[in-house]
């Protein structure tokens, strides 16, 4: 009866175990497909191109895995929908680099391990959904009631420091408060247990995507530093594709700056002065999208793009949902002022009127401001000091998770926004 209750506990775990995942996925989108090739021609596995195929399907899907499960981590992702891009992106890097220095390679082998790849974690992922249901623990006290309503956890009250929740995947305190001796000792169990222990501010983040700083005195800023190694490499790609887009894609250029003189008066770029990285005004290009005409309030209300603004023009609407409008910012990543992906660059004037009602407003300018970013993708366009309040909360998220992982992340949801429309205005 005792073996029946842990078998399925079991089960659980090592579905999860990494071991076993990659093992797995190397077996099914490697060792599968070579045996059917040998099947077929039993010395095949001795040919060159095989040899050179099962290399580069090994250095693909390992990558792609860590891919996979890195940006898997980041909150609000729905990681099956992430196993395509991530395999297709990695499978791709390394099957062009071979196409480039003329390898000979098996194109049943290749095509095969890349199907395979996703079809396991495709499986894998289906599987550990309905096994895992994420429980977390909370000790009453202190700034806890908040967690409730963060959806897709669910939420375990520990009554008693004598209580054991079962299959806790962790343990929610808020660190802070003043807390007995008892729940102290019951916190310091359960990380003696091997559970993890995690502040309410910790989880929240981590669940929200967005850092709240709200006193100075926390001293959160410090951990807010991004990474300067990633961030002098990430520069060097950011120029070197600006230069590709500006090269490869000049006679679109042209053609978008012919149509935009033709459907409307005025010039075919729009620039404004926007407050840059570390503080730096700049001036941002981009493809002009709204009519000329008369001003329609004071400075601030006229830098607002309102949902069905009628000062956008038909061509216009077009432009700015298919993020068209964006490119000419690539001159702006020439000359170091931005990047693709960070917060959001805002107009001069509404960049002052959010310093002086929001603190610590400037701080993202620690980062250039990029063309996309972590705000974009979750909360689109926005414009009210409230919501730029959340937008600062998931800027800060940015900065504080600064690495490629979050970003190949933001490049796929971009994607998906550009398909979409989400937040073009």
């Amino acid at each position: 009866m005792s073996t029946s209750t842990r078998n399925p506990s079991n089960r659980r775990h090592l579905l999860f175990r990494m071991r076993f995942q990659l093992l797995g996925g190397l077996t099914a989108a490697i060792v599968v497909p070579a045996l059917i090739r040998m099947a077929f021609g039993p010395g095949a596995l001795l040919s060159t191109n095989m040899q050179v195929t099962i290399l580069a399907a090994f250095i693909a899907h390992t990558s792609g895995y860590f891919f996979y499960k890195r940006i898997g981590n980041f909150p609000g992702v729905a990681a099956a929908g992430y196993i395509l891009p991530t395999f297709a992106l990695t499978y791709g890097l390394v099957f062009v680099t071979i196409f480039f220095f003329r390898f000979d390679y098996s194109r049943f082998q290749a095509a095969a391990s890349f199907i395979q790849s996703t079809l396991w974690y495709f499986g894998l992922s289906l599987a550990t959904r309905r096994l895992d249901s994420y429980r977390l623990a909370v000790i009453p006290g202190g700034d806890v009631d908040r967690l409730e309503s963060i959806p897709g956890v669910h939420w375990h009250r520990v009554d008693s420091p004598e209580t054991v929740v079962e299959d806790a995947s962790g343990v929610v305190a808020d660190l802070r408060a003043d807390l007995s001796e008892e729940w102290e000792r019951y916190i310091a169990d359960r990380a003696l247990s091997g559970t993890p222990v995690y502040h309410v501010k910790q989880i929240t983040e981590s669940l929200t995507g967005r850092v709240e700083i709200e006193h100075l005195s926390e001293n959160t800023l410090g951990s807010l530093n991004p990474n300067h190694a990633y961030l002098k490499m990430k520069q060097a790609i950011d120029w070197g594709s600006a230069l590709f887009i500006l090269i490869v894609f000049s006679p679109l250029f042209l053609f978008v700056a012919m149509a935009i003189r033709l459907d409307s008066a005025g010039p075919a770029l729009f620039r404004q002065k926007r407050m840059g990285y570390r503080g730096n005004i700049y001036e941002v290009y981009k493809f002009r999208t709204m009519k000329l005409s008369a001003a329609v309030g004071d400075e601030k209300e006229e830098a607002i793009t309102k949902t069905g603004d009628e000062r956008i023009t038909r061509l216009g609407q077009f432009l700015r949902k298919s993020r068209i409008d964006e490119l000419p910012q690539a001159l702006n990543i020439l000359r170091g002022e931005m990047s693709w992906i960070g917060p959001r660059p805002e107009a001069l004037v509404l960049s002052k009127w959010y310093e002086a009602e929001l603190p610590f407003y400037r701080y993202r300018h620690i980062v250039r401001p990029g063309i996309t970013g972590w705000a974009q993708v979750n909360q689109g366009h926005v414009a009210a000091v409230d919501d730029v309040l959340e937008k600062l909360h998931y800027d800060f998220y940015y900065i504080k998770n600064f690495s490629p992982w979050l970003d190949v992340l933001i490049v796929f949801r971009t994607i998906r926004t550009m398909l979409t429309g989400f937040g073009a205005r």
